[in-house]
């Protein structure tokens, strides 16, 4: 694909910035109109300066993640009335997206900037997420399965969960970190009367408390079973709408509730961004810098490998990790498979597994990452202002270590 005519590459090049800018400073003194309003301004220039058409434009929406990210909305708002998010989350087992639209989660780790910039990094160690999910679909079009992908990455979830430990101890030299004293123990007394007190509880309060008990492990069945659904392949975003359903007809109870406290501006603010990302596409820039580097870019050799691994870097924080998946998946597929199809094979897990951990870079690398600062600014209480310069200084030294270490993992297979 050569490039555009002139002028839809400089009006796409503009239209691209202003969503670039708005969505990294959403508080620019020109224009304060915050991520979600930049991102359909974005959109909604692409499609005035005609570098997309309006029929075009609704087709670059992705409904599936979209669907994705609604249901796991419903389903993390579940999880908190079951206060499991008062018991532990561990986002290797969970999709990136589903742990960082769980507001619980960033409302606890926005006490400590710290901790939210972990949040924001701390996708990279399963095959589960947003752009794996693309890489994982063609993959299976390519005869890799989904669970090969997990089992080839086993050795680089090792090697980016301990650059992460590293690089999060390193940059918290700095903090004073306050823990609550652990509470005291209750006394002999205070035993025996709490014992005494359950003793003559009504039935009706035992009761209550065995529905309340039944309800919980439920929620957690269900949601066990997205996750078990989830790494089996099966489609994600209907795995979790389908999950967050049960979940509303277990509670029966009107839904509206449970449906307004979704974030829509975070689904609106995608959809934007899907439109401006795929006419930035049609400008034919990051094809026209991918036919220059690819014969530079083949993986038979170390240098290759290395550019092709920045290369991914680049436009996955330029364009997001998620697009980037879309646009150079079948490229280096095919640039690959021209050496043996043992390079195709290796070529797919270098792309899925930079693609994924690049997104730490920048703010704008991945979706993961807007969702958490988003989240964080909007929530009620402890809100924080997670900014780009701020996350930069953590993502730099965490992404450079995880994906050199993990691209001499990826290409020993």
């Amino acid at each position: 694909m050569v490039l555009a005519h002139t002028s839809k590459v400089v009006l796409g090049c503009v239209a691209f910035g202003i969503f670039w800018v708005l969505a990294v400073f959403p508080s620019v003194p020109f224009m304060p109109v915050g991520r979600t309003a930049g991102s359909l301004l974005g959109a909604m220039l692409m499609v005035l300066f005609r570098v997309i058409s309006p029929e075009d434009a609704y087709a670059a929406i992705d409904l599936p993640i979209i669907g994705l990210l609604f249901g796991t909305m419903v389903v993390s708002i579940f999880l908190e009335r079951a206060d499991m998010f008062k018991m532990s989350h561990v986002s290797s087992i969970n999709p990136d997206d589903f742990d960082c639209v769980s507001e619980p989660i960033i409302r606890s780790a926005s006490v400590n900037g710290d901790h939210l910039r972990s949040r924001s990094v701390n996708s990279n160690a399963n095959a589960a997420d947003a752009d794996m999910q693309f890489s994982i679909r063609s993959l299976r079009s390519s005869s890799m399965s989904h669970e090969m992908v997990e089992v080839s990455t086993v050795p680089v979830l090792i090697d980016g969960a301990s650059s992460r430990k590293f690089t999060r101890t390193a940059s918290q030299q700095r903090s004073v970190i306050i823990e609550d004293a652990p509470p005291s123990s209750p006394t002999d007394d205070e035993a025996a009367a709490n014992g005494d007190k359950d003793k003559g509880e009504l039935p009706e309060v035992v009761e209550k408390r065995w529905k309340v008990l039944v309800w919980k492990t439920a929620v957690y069945l269900i949601t066990l079973g997205m996750l078990i659904a989830l790494l089996m392949g099966l489609n994600m975003s209907w795995t979790a709408i389908t999950a967050a359903l049960v979940l509303l007809a277990l509670d029966f109870t009107d839904a509206q509730a449970c449906l307004e406290k979704v974030s829509y501006s975070l689904l609106i603010f995608f959809c934007g961004m899907f439109i401006t990302v795929d006419g930035f596409n049609k400008t034919g820039i990051p094809n026209t810098m991918w036919e220059l580097v690819e014969p530079y870019s083949r993986i038979d050799s170390a240098r290759g490998v290395a550019l092709l691994g920045l290369v991914i870097l680049i436009l996955s924080n330029v364009a997001s990790n998620v697009p980037t998946v879309l646009l150079l998946g079948t490229r280096v597929a095919a640039s690959a498979a021209a050496i043996s199809p043992a390079s195709e094979r290796k070529a797919w897990l270098i792309l899925a597994y930079v693609s994924t951990v690049a997104g730490n870079l920048t703010l704008l690398g991945s979706a993961a990452n807007l969702i958490v600062c988003e989240q964080a600014r909007r929530a009620q209480f402890f809100g924080y202002n997670l900014s780009f310069w701020s996350h930069l200084r953590f993502g730099v030294p965490s992404t450079i270590i995880v994906t050199a270490i993990g691209l001499l993992i990826v290409s020993s297979y």
